[in-house]
């Protein structure tokens, strides 16, 4: 009985490796970029059991400022400069928080939790504009950790808003269909009622 539950949530979690690793990579015109990347990936999924749907890029321009003062709050000097942050966020899923159970009686697989969309990663890289010292504040290497660190948190911020939530939301409701089709193979049925889907999403399984 458990091996075949292993062996249902083996072709599972496959063939939502298989989907994302198609779907992430289709886009790509360099066939040997594809082949890096893909390869990159699937290290990653062995290593984290963690899954990329949707990559973003950022530009952003961020306004830096930094005050200190001496001399008893006295005299103060600052330092700014202007800066523009390219950057790339991914966001997927940690394919250890999917919790699976069989009812073998009935013949169902119970998909109870599928996680919800997270970023996985954010990758700055930041262009330094109008940069200007003050007299005892000027700008240090251990600048450069700060504000990389400063970055990644502007983008963080940006992401709600940009969409790729809940394109990753839809990835994942993709991921659910082929779930269903690969258990209906073997003669099984998928339920995923136990789920909470809004009813726009629930409309899209519907229709499939």
């Amino acid at each position: 009985m458990d091996s075949i539950f292993d062996t249902i949530l083996g072709l599972i979690l496959g063939a939502i490796a298989t989907y994302w690793v198609y779907t992430f990579f289709k886009k790509k015109q360099s066939k040997e970029v594809t082949l890096h990347q893909s390869t990159v990936l699937l290290e990653k999924i062995r290593s984290v059991s963690k899954l990329v749907s949707v990559e973003g890029e950022f530009a952003e321009i961020y306004k830096y400022e930094n005050t200190k003062e001496r001399f008893l709050s006295l005299v103060s000097s600052k330092k700014k400069a202007l800066i523009v942050i390219n950057a790339r966020a991914q966001i997927g899923y940690d394919l250890k928080k999917v919790q699976i159970e069989s009812d073998v009686d009935n013949k169902r697989i119970i998909l109870t939790n599928f996680p919800q969309p997270e970023i996985l990663s954010i990758e700055p890289e930041l262009e330094f504009y109008d940069i200007k010292n003050g007299m005892f504040n000027s700008f240090s290497p251990d600048d450069l950790t700060t504000l990389n660190n400063e970055a990644k948190n502007h983008i963080r911020e940006k992401i709600p808003e940009s969409g790729l939530m809940q394109t990753a939301r839809t990835e994942a409701l993709q991921a659910v269909l082929i779930i269903e089709s690969i258990v209906a193979t073997i003669g099984w049925k998928l339920d995923y009622s136990a789920l909470k889907i809004e009813d726009k999403e629930k409309k899209l399984l519907e229709n499939k």
